[in-house]
């Protein structure tokens, strides 16, 4: 029996090697891409510089020419950001998981405020012309919870199509929901949330991306144990639908509402728990963009995805 266990421990090595193999490393990068969590999809600015925002205390900037070599540049509130105490109680909290659109020659930024394992939480709103540090003008509350609601306001992810504007967010043990925007206001139009995907409430499902390739809306979200270095278990999973409020599905046809999710990325070799994820679109190429986990810290990542077979693919 020993043998047995032996050979059969061998040979479920060798296929986890294949399976992880599977997995592509992240884009080599240079300069400030260690330390970050939560990162926003890349937005560029109309001169071609590329912004990254990040969770911090004031919320992270970078910039990059090119997407490879990165600067730190300071954060969106230098002076603290007091209207957001009553969920991070204090002045001058980490503010969680921005979510960058820039659009019209703005750059529109949403982001949540909370601390961890409260539904006390609340999401705001913000524009800048021009992205950098004190340039931005707070646009107040978009959407908040209280410890007896059934979503949490947190990750927020801005969709637009056409002039429909909609806000994708959540939650961990509370599901995925959308709600409708005025494009106006960037506030909500109505109080209705409609979900889109859960899981068991033992179990994390955070950190929603909506994006449309194609005739598919596709919905990428955060599984599994976020924040805790190289004990987290994060994972990147998607389904897809043929409408942007769903239903969705994963590949084998299980519905996100009953916690169907098909894997795109997850711990493989030196890169740990990869999550807190964003997507965006550039040259006609779409980009997977998260943070990941080393024995230094955290650190982003990027990768192509592929959709050529109808789901997208890391590479």
């Amino acid at each position: 029996m020993k043998i047995l266990f032996g050979y059969c421990g061998a040979v479920a090595l060798a296929l986890s090697s294949v399976v992880t193999a599977a997995y592509p490393d992240p884009i080599a990068m240079s300069g400030a891409y260690t330390g970050v969590h939560d990162p926003s999809a890349l937005c560029q600015r109309a001169d071609g510089l590329w912004f990254l925002f990040s969770t911090a205390v004031g919320i992270a900037i970078r910039t990059s020419p090119d997407r490879v070599t990165w600067t730190y540049a300071g954060v969106v509130w230098p002076n603290g950001a007091s209207w957001t105490s009553p969920y991070t109680g204090g002045n001058n909290e980490n503010l969680w998981a921005p979510d960058c659109t820039f659009k019209n020659g703005q750059f529109y930024l949403y982001y949540s405020a909370s601390t961890f394992g409260s539904r006390n939480s609340a999401i705001f709103f913000a524009r800048s012309t021009t992205g950098a540090q004190g340039t931005w003008t707070n646009d107040g509350l978009v959407y908040s919870t209280t410890t007896s609601s059934s979503y949490n306001a947190i990750d927020p992810n801005l969709y637009i199509e056409g002039s429909n504007w909609y806000l994708v967010f959540g939650s961990w043990s509370a599901g995925i929901g959308i709600l409708d925007l005025g494009s106006s206001t960037g506030k909500p139009t109505t109080g209705t949330v409609t979900k889109l995907a859960s899981r068991s409430s033992s179990v994390g499902i955070e950190a929603p991306v909506i994006i449309k390739n194609g005739s598919y809306y596709y919905l990428f979200t955060s599984w599994d144990t976020c924040c805790a270095g190289l004990s987290s278990t994060y994972n990147i999973r998607v389904g897809r639908s043929t409408s942007v409020k769903g239903p969705y599905v994963d590949q084998a046809g299980v519905g996100l509402t009953s916690g169907g999710g098909t894997l795109v990325l997850s711990t493989h070799g030196s890169i740990v728990g990869p999550g807190g994820q964003s997507v965006f679109q550039t040259g006609g190429v779409w980009y997977l963009v998260y943070h990941y986990y080393t024995s230094t810290g955290s650190n982003l990542g990027i990768n192509r995805l592929s959709f050529s077979t109808g789901w997208p693919v890391a590479y």
